[in-house]
């Protein structure tokens, strides 16, 4: 070992006092302390060490940056308060100080790693410093102050926790030969770099300096301020768990999808009424009907239109120019109070007011200048009239009491309001003026002024929507009052969402829904279910009375753009009997509907005649279900139970199926990266010479295709193959008996992926119909999304599938469109009479794995029923998408996950807890169509899953047309006594509401 003065030479040229320098980190391979470090070849006696001034508070924060710890701002805190990496815990005091040096980062390090090996005697350094430029002289440090003791008192020092008198220890370093030459050469110098008063600095500002060391997977801990000149720390990745794991919480909040309202027996069927051919431009157009009589005003042209004899021509046209008002603009149009839609009131761009005659186009009354800004809304109610303008200048005409009339008139002076300007929402609700104004700022909700304008003093109530939601609630693009629930207003917002307010409190926000991933640009109250039009052209009518909400009806509305307005006509239930509905579609058209809903109402009750008119038999069906885990078919060799697993299935129902479905899930690895990559890359290609996919991905599904064909052609009757189609991993085949291969047509098959956001489709499904008869079946072979706590994720999979808009292509045949249920045309997949869903659903047992084993080797299955997250989701999820759906009893152990080539649960190092991940369901319009004949599992032990079957005895019918139509003009009777009915509730509902 060298002696103290070789080493005292060694080392004097680093050694060099600085006063001023910039705190620099040092990387370490452990955690970093912020003690001083004592000169241990110092002669002695030790030389005294002045201790700088205390430093002054930090400077102020931004509270940006501001986590709300306060350790970091005294500089009396021990190391851990020093450093951010320190591990000790304990409460010592502030270590002696010491003149700073600078040293190089790489002979430092390897000299103290080198010196701590060979010394007993162990001390903490000092903060590390960001080096300066080097003076020419060199002086050695002044030493720190002896210690006492022996050798081994200082070892057991140095192995023992620090006490509040004595810094903690320096953690243990690997030495670095290559570090220790034998000779050291100064090293280059540095550039110059900012540098800080060390006199004057606290810990604080060592610390804000710290930049992220090491390559731990650990993020670095959190800086409270970044120094200037300094690159941005780059932006931390969160753990992303592989696709089978199964530790972690579940990923995300709530799935926007998954708060939506249930839309699983939504009909699809359009209620239209009639469907006039006139241009109704999207933004410079407004419109007022009643009864047959439309009129539309664009900038200042004026047309009116009689549906009841030429829709496409007006009756007559009209222009602001030949009223009086040169170059004036219409920007709004109601009907006026009393008039039963005979007299129309209009506003300008220019602040006009005019009053027209709808049958003669004549101008019966105006004030002129009545507004100084654009006349923005016009409402009636009761006998008043109100208009609005942008500047939030209000004016309520009123029937004059000296002259005796019953209906407002513009000759007499109105009632001056003040209302907030730049008004983004404005509308009159239950004798209420309701007003919002857009606001951008980010997280803010939408603010709400209640005007009682019909009240002297005109009180207002301002109130916010309840921010009870995660999701940012939009700005309030339309409002509406429901007959079901007279006492509740409901405002439509950008974002998806339909908050609801008490009338009997306030008003005030009592609930905020979620109904749509677009926005709702359109709501309208109509009958007893609520109406929305979105971005998608799509309207939806809602039946509130349940939670979630349950969507009756949606229908395209406006050819996939947006729906703009939806209004009632209330003078259609006089002049036409029916309660006519309008929407205004970014198109440019006009729609007209049967806000009662007849066609649907008709429907329904002909479904409960069926077998007035229809003729059924019983087919059997089999469905299989397994997730191979990329084994071959050759593999089921070695045991009775793999050499037997298909013919078992097969021989499984008797007489033999009609219909045989096998769905397996990973025939290929989806473990394998460059397997996944070459069906990313080939796979959506088409299977050309060019874009053929790899031989080794199609050579697994061509060997398990041969092998089932030839166990099929094993069986007494002939079969036939109908449907087969493969999905990375998933693999569908379907086998029809030839006896009812006549029977068979629209024969349709593809694909959804919901892997990688809908672009990989190791998740996913295949998705197969066919019609029998007149009944349409649909089989769903899937695998959702893995880990013991991804329910919502799993759930977000199935309603992709479930609500996928245009699967299959539609039915153009007639005859068949009696084969489909709830107006659809079979191109989704609920459309269909029955569904059968099979595949690894991945939905596992939330309960601890020993319990889950002790309860199967107890047999006591049932106990593990009430912890299934399917079954959990199915009975206490009102908007889980498989809760329409069915399944048999589970009687048979877990299926997953096994050792391969044994019945031995996991034994891997993550032991995931058993689960009956592969699983069959069926839904069905009519739940007495289908019979569960079997449901079981099988002993094939080649996979980690074993494989599983169910049998159905299925009914299908053929319709007897003649026998429909008879039935059909019988239910079209009825329902006109009960349109009379829903005619009177409707008409008084709104005469309560003062609009007729």
């Amino acid at each position: 070992m060298p002696g103290v003065a070789s080493l005292r030479n060694r080392f004097s040229t680093l050694l060099l006092p600085t006063p001023q320098s910039t705190p620099k980190p040092l990387p370490r391979n452990d955690h970093l302390t912020s003690h001083s470090e004592p000169n241990i070849l110092a002669p002695s006696p030790p030389i005294t060490v002045r201790r700088p001034p205390p430093p002054p508070p930090p400077p102020h924060r931004s509270a940006l940056f501001d986590s709300g710890d306060d350790t970091l701002d005294h500089p009396s805190s021990n190391s851990s308060r020093y450093s951010p990496f320190s591990d000790d815990e304990s409460e010592s005091s502030l270590p002696p100080a010491i003149i700073p040096h600078t040293l190089h980062g790489s002979h430092y390090r390897g000299h103290s790693d080198s010196i701590s090996s060979s010394s007993s005697s162990i001390s903490s350094i000092s903060p590390p410093y960001k080096p300066h430029p080097r003076p020419s002289l060199t002086v050695p440090p002044p030493p720190p102050p002896r210690r006492t003791g022996n050798e081994n008192s200082r070892e057991s020092s140095a192995s023992s926790t620090p006490t509040p008198h004595s810094p903690p220890p320096l953690p243990s370093r690997r030495p670095t030969p290559e570090d220790i030459p034998d000779a050291i050469l100064p090293p280059p110098s540095l550039p110059a770099r900012h540098s800080i008063n060390i006199g004057t600095s606290s810990p604080t500002d060592f610390i804000a300096d710290r930049k992220p060391l090491g390559s731990s997977k650990l993020p670095p801990p959190p800086t409270r301020t970044i120094a200037p000149g300094d690159k941005l720390p780059p932006a931390r990745r969160t753990h992303t768990p592989s696709s089978d794991e199964e530790s972690g919480a579940d990923e995300g909040g709530d799935d926007p999808r998954m708060l939506l309202p249930d839309a699983s027996r939504a009909s699809r069927r359009p209620p239209t009424l009639r469907t006039p051919k006139m241009h109704v431009p999207a933004y410079a157009a407004h419109v007022v009907v009643a009864g047959t009589r439309v009129l539309v005003a664009t900038h200042h042209h004026l047309r009116c239109f009689d549906l009841a004899r030429h829709a496409d021509v007006p009756i007559w046209v009209g222009d602001t120019k030949e009223m009086g008002v040169r170059d004036a603009k219409v920007t709004a149009l109601e009907f006026r109070a009393g008039s039963a839609g005979g007299v129309v009131w209009a506003g300008t761009k220019e602040g006009h007011l005019i009053e027209l005659d709808m049958d003669s186009g004549e101008v019966t009354g105006s004030k002129f200048g009545a507004h100084a800004g654009v006349v923005t809304h016009i409402f009636r109610h009761r006998k008043a009239m109100v208009s609005v303008d942008d500047s939030g200048k209000v004016l309520v005409f009123e029937p004059s009491a000296a002259s005796g009339s019953e209906v407002p008139s513009l000759t007499y002076p109105p009632r001056v309001c003040r209302i907030a300007d730049k008004h983004e929402f404005v509308k009159l609700l239950g004798g209420l003026l309701w007003t919002s104004v857009r606001n951008d700022t980010n997280g803010s909700v939408p603010i709400v002024r209640i005007y009682d304008i019909f009240t002297p003093g005109n009180p207002v109530r301002t109130a916010s929507v309840v921010p009870n939601t995660t999701h940012h609630v939009g700005a309030v693009t339309s409002g509406t009052l429901l007959q079901s629930h007279a006492g509740f207003v409901y405002l439509g917002h950008e974002g998806g969402f339909i908050s609801i307010w008490s009338l009997a409190t306030g008003p005030e926000c009592t609930d905020v829904v979620k109904v749509s991933a677009s926005d709702v640009l359109s709501l309208e109250g109509v009958g007893m279910r609520l109406w929305a039009g979105g971005r998608t052209g799509v309207i939806c009518a809602y039946d509130v009375s349940f939670r979630p909400w349950v969507v009756t009806n949606a229908w395209n509305a406006h050819s996939g753009l947006p729906v703009m307005r939806i209004f009632v006509d209330p003078w259609s239930i006089e002049r036409e009997e029916k309660l006519s509905v309008v929407s205004v579609g970014r198109d440019e058209q006009m729609r007209f509907w049967d806000g009662l809903l007849g066609i649907d109402w008709i429907g329904n009750e002909l479904l409960k005649r069926e077998r007035e008119f229809s003729t059924f038999r019983t087919i059997n069906v089999l469905v299989v279900s397994w997730n191979v885990d990329a084994a071959k078919p050759e593999a089921l060799t070695d045991d009775s139970a793999n050499l037997t697993f298909l013919n078992d299935a097969l021989t499984s129902v008797s007489p033999a199926p009609d219909i045989i479905s096998f769905g397996f899930q990973e025939l290929i690895d989806l473990e394998s990266r460059k397997m996944a990559a070459k069906t990313v890359l080939l796979g959506g290609k088409k299977k050309g010479e060019e874009g053929k996919i790899s031989e080794k991905v199609t050579s697994s599904y061509k060997r398990w295709h041969d092998r089932l064909v030839r166990e099929v052609r094993a069986l007494a009757e002939g079969y036939t193959v109908i449907h087969t189609e493969s999905l990375v991993g998933l693999f569908t085949c379907m086998f029809v008996k030839n006896s009812e291969r006549a029977a068979l047509k629209d024969v349709a098959i593809t694909t959804i992926k919901r892997g990688m956001g809908g672009r990989y489709g190791n998740k996913g499904g295949i998705v197969a119909r066919c019609v029998i008869g007149d009944s349409s079946i649909c089989f769903i072979n899937c695998h959702l999304a893995a880990g013991q706590h991804h329910v919502r994720q799993r759930n977000a999979d199935v309603t992709a599938m479930l609500e996928e808009k245009s699967v299959f292509p539609s039915s153009d045949a007639i005859e068949e469109s009696l084969a489909y249920v709830g107006g659809g045309d079979g191109s989704m997949v609920l459309d269909h009479e029955i569904v059968f869903l099979n595949g690894d659903l991945n939905y596992r047992i939330d309960q601890r794995r020993d319990a889950v084993i002790s309860s199967i080797h107890s047999g006591d299955l049932e106990a593990l029923h009430t912890h299934d997250q399917l079954l959990k989701e199915m009975k206490h999820n009102r908007g889980f998408r498989l809760r329409s759906f069915h399944e048999g009893p589970l009687t048979f152990c877990p299926t997953y996950k096994y050792d391969r080539r044994s019945n031995e649960f996991d034994t891997s190092e993550k032991k995931r807890v058993p689960a009956w991940c592969d699983r069959v369901l069926w839904r069905s319009r009519d739940s007495e169509r289908v019979k569960l004949l079997h449901y079981r599992r099988y002993e094939a032990n080649v996979s980690d899953h074993r494989p599983v079957s169910a049998a159905f005895a299925m009914t299908v019918k053929s319709v007897r047309l003649d026998a429909w139509a008879k039935e059909k003009a019988i239910v079209e009777e009825d329902w006109l006594g009960t349109l009379v009915e829903l005619l009177a509730d409707a008409r008084k509902f709104y005469v309560e509401q003062a609009l007729i």
